[in-house]
């Protein structure tokens, strides 16, 4: 958003001294669709309720039609999530009871005790994601179904669209819920745990939200927003939109070609596009267009260098410190896992110790190999490392568990000489791990292993087999997923 600001204010400046007379140049394609994995342009017809398509190539998901209606099965469920977060805001989770001593924690409780304890930016991180963004999703999603029930969509349902997608994966309601079941097997053998109405509205919470993603249809709101017949160019000059269906066998060359990072959207220019160069906005969307993010691999290095910095601190030093009449030792995250396997707890013993042990070191490690086989344009195995990065981008977020889980803790086992919970040094190190290599993951392009390796190449004209492209070759066609239906290939409308 800083960057199309800031790219709004350099064209007011300069606009004055310069010429608004439209120039066509720009093409929105039908019927293509780029692999936001691959890169590899591809036909996608039109999809029958419950069917998808997936890239022939690295086999990432392109498009998917729900059976539900548009709008009332995802805004049922969101409603019942703005109901059930409205409670879950003013309930407690759980009461633990020390020989006659009670303490209940809520949803705010761990945040406001982590700033007590002197970690005040760790209780502003959980209560970003556990509070603050749980709400902004739910907010989002009913604005945006608000909008697209509209007979003429507002403006700003396409931005705000996009934001939910930038947001959704910051809302950590369901990591939260593990984090609690963590807390509550370790509490069990200290005293005697209350369950309160908090904990089944967060699982229903959970649920509710999950049923939003699993109903909602985004790219069909996409194809309801109609394209602009002009746009901002990259210099402040005026293109003409014109349209290009690429079902009737005109492809204009890869290099002319981009798709919107927001709405998919392929785009096609009179001229090749740079690779990581402002090309203007999206006639749909608005956003600013760019054939690649900007600065991916110095970006995802940097990132992902810093989260192995901070790697060895978090697993030496100890995360927090459990003291009971007096006396207690610090506990480090892999003690907490043997613990939890010495109590009998096996499968949540390994639950934790893959999601704070084996998924960072699953990060950092694919992470690094992408990297370098970028830097050297290696063509190894990138099928199977397409397959990684999504699922590094998908698991990334788990890893907060221990964080979460000492957050209850600190908040709930607070009874003085009789027993307490203090956060450590630790725990920062862990969280820091996290964010930064989530953030590496995010601004890391996968499709610059593509690129690199000479696979993104001149396309071909469309398969008609629907058999996948050698990815071996440095010049690569355009497939076409076969359609189930031959009238499927009409332009689909919401």
């Amino acid at each position: 958003m800083s960057d199309r600001f800031h790219k709004r204010l350099w064209r007011n400046a300069v606009s004055f001294s310069r010429s608004q007379e439209p120039h066509a140049s720009i093409h929105a394609v039908e019927g293509l669709r780029e692999c936001p994995t691959c890169g590899l342009f591809q036909h996608v017809p039109r999809l029958k309720p419950g069917h998808l398509a997936e890239c022939l190539r690295c086999g990432c998901q392109l498009a998917r039609r729900r059976k539900t209606s548009l709008i009332g099965a995802p805004a049922a469920f969101c409603l019942t999530s703005a109901a059930l977060y409205a409670a879950l805001l003013i309930s407690p989770l759980m009461t633990l009871n020390v020989y006659g001593r009670e303490n209940t924690v809520s949803l705010m409780s761990g945040p406001i005790e982590l700033g007590h304890q002197g970690y005040g930016m760790i209780g502003v991180l959980v209560a970003l994601v556990t509070v603050i963004m749980p709400g902004v999703i739910i907010a989002l999603m009913a604005a945006i179904l608000y909008g697209a029930s509209r007979p003429q969509m507002p403006d700003w349902t396409p931005r705000l669209l996009t934001w939910y997608d930038r947001l959704r994966g910051w809302s950590m309601v369901e990591v939260y819920v593990l984090g609690v079941l963590v807390a509550y097997t370790k509490l069990v053998d200290l005293a005697l745990v209350i369950l309160q109405p908090g904990v089944y509205l967060l699982g229903g919470l959970m649920l509710s939200m999950a049923a939003v993603d699993s109903t909602f249809d985004a790219e069909r709101i996409w194809r309801s927003r109609d394209i602009r017949p002009t746009v901002e160019g990259h210099h402040g000059h005026r293109l003409d939109v014109a349209h290009l269906d690429a079902r009737n066998g005109v492809i204009p060359p890869v290099e002319n070609m981009l798709s919107c990072h927001a709405c998919d959207l392929v785009l096609a220019f009179d001229h090749a596009v740079p690779q990581e160069q402002d090309m203007g906005d999206c006639p749909r969307c608005g956003q600013i267009l760019r054939r690649r993010k900007p600065q991916s691999l110095i970006s995802g290095t940097c990132l992902l260098v810093a989260g192995i910095v901070f790697y060895l601190p978090a697993n030496i030093l100890p995360v927090m410190t459990y003291t009971k009449v007096g006396q207690g030792a610090p506990s480090t995250i892999i003690s907490g896992v043997i613990e939890l396997w010495q109590a009998g707890m096996i499968p949540l013993s390994l639950l934790v110790l893959f999601a704070s042990i084996t998924v960072p070191v699953l990060k950092i490690v694919a992470l690094t190999i992408m990297i370098i086989g970028t830097r050297f344009r290696s063509r190894w195995h990138l099928r199977n490392l397409s397959k990684l990065y999504r699922l590094v981008v998908i698991i990334g977020r788990w890893s907060m568990i221990d964080v979460f889980m000492i957050s209850i803790l600190v908040a709930v086992v607070h009874f003085g000489f009789l027993a307490n919970v203090t956060a450590d040094p630790g725990m920062v190190c862990f969280a820091l791990v996290v964010i930064l290599t989530i953030f590496a993951a995010e601004l890391f392009d996968p499709r610059s292993m593509w690129d690199a390796a000479g696979l993104n190449g001149v396309v071909a004209p469309p398969l008609a087999d629907g058999t996948p492209p050698e990815t071996e070759s440095p010049t690569e066609s355009v497939p076409q997923l076969p359609s189930s239906d031959p009238n499927d290939m009409e332009p689909e409308r919401a």
